[in-house]
């Protein structure tokens, strides 16, 4: 059986509809990789998180390293993970994240009870710090077999592609997506003789805005370029609509500082008003120096106590932590 160097299906020439469909078995794309890559169409594929966490499973019987692959926005997710084997931690797309951060305290305030050996933060477009990457994954690594994992879109196929580029004995190319379950199973990728990067299926980050989204929306929520801060001084109660996403009734007293892309438009209204009412509405108690963290989209740092409404679709999770700024 032979798999698509794209998505790691295997290629089949039986059912148009089915994963790893190919009029041609000697192609090394699926044709939904081929389309992906040249066309940028993609066809979804209905995959189960317990598809994905079996394959995590396996890899736990191996006690390799696993490159976790999350970013900026998305750190809260990896408190929801259950791997067992030594974690080299990687914060991708630097590119994303604002320039005034110190690295080292934005590190250092990622708290997980995952096996973290190490953190690096780096920018796969401009080769930022893929070369202290490589060496760490290199002086973590158990055997030259080394996984890496992560929820969808966070990067990891993008990176292993530069690696391969940068690194690597072959021109193997993963295919890549903006949009959930483009790598299907398990695709090794021979970097040389002594290692094996494994890039495994994105996980399904339940409750997260991105599964819950599709066309332009998702473009808006997926930022594509520096994140600038916007920050909102709330002297009096009020309320803020973020492009008709979610809405936030916030009290006075606060200041809020909002991690997200900045091509979501945010507006704010003094008088009461219904837009967006028929959304689930959750409610905060927020203390100073918390973030009001909306899965998939980012977070708003709180400075000063205040209560919060968040009204947003009812499948997103929006939760409240100690700040990482």
């Amino acid at each position: 059986m032979t798999k698509c160097i794209g998505c790691g299906a295997i290629l089949q020439d039986i059912d148009v509809n089915k994963e790893g469909y190919t009029r041609n078995l000697d192609n090394e794309l699926c044709e939904r990789c081929f389309k992906i890559r040249h066309y940028n169409e993609y066809k979804f594929v209905d995959k189960s998180n317990d598809y994905y966490l079996d394959i995590i499973k396996k890899i736990e019987k191996t006690n390799d390293l696993v490159v976790l692959v999350t970013d900026f926005l998305n750190t809260s997710s990896l408190n929801d993970l259950d791997i067992k084997n030594p974690i080299l931690l990687v914060l991708a797309k630097r590119d994303l994240i604002p320039r005034h951060l110190d690295e080292n305290k934005l590190l250092n305030s990622i708290k997980t009870d995952l096996n973290v050996v190490d953190k690096v933060i780096v920018g796969s477009k401009n080769n930022y710090n893929l070369d202290l990457l490589f060496s760490k994954i290199n002086k973590y690594k158990t055997s030259k077999n080394v996984y890496v994992a992560g929820y969808t879109n966070a990067g990891k196929s993008t990176l292993i592609n530069k690696l391969v580029k940068n690194y690597g004995d072959n021109d193997t190319t993963i295919t890549t997506s903006i949009l959930p379950s483009t790598t299907l199973d398990l695709i090794d990728v021979k970097i040389n003789d002594d290692l094996v990067i494994i890039d495994t299926p994105g996980l399904l980050d339940e409750g997260s805005i991105i599964l819950n989204s599709e066309g332009d929306l998702l473009n808006k929520i997926l930022p594509k370029r520096e994140i600038k801060p916007s920050v909102i001084q709330v002297k009096v109660d009020q309320t803020i609509l973020v492009s008709d996403v979610f809405r936030m009734d916030v009290t006075k007293g606060t200041n809020l500082i909002f991690y997200i892309s900045n091509d979501l438009k945010l507006e704010r209204l003094y008088k009461g008003t219904s837009r967006l009412s028929e959304l689930f509405m959750t409610e905060f108690d927020v203390k100073a120096g918390s973030d009001i963290v909306i899965k998939g989209l980012g977070f708003i740092k709180s400075t000063g106590d205040c209560k919060v409404k968040v009204y947003i679709d009812k499948n997103v999770n929006v939760s409240v932590r100690s700040s990482i700024i």
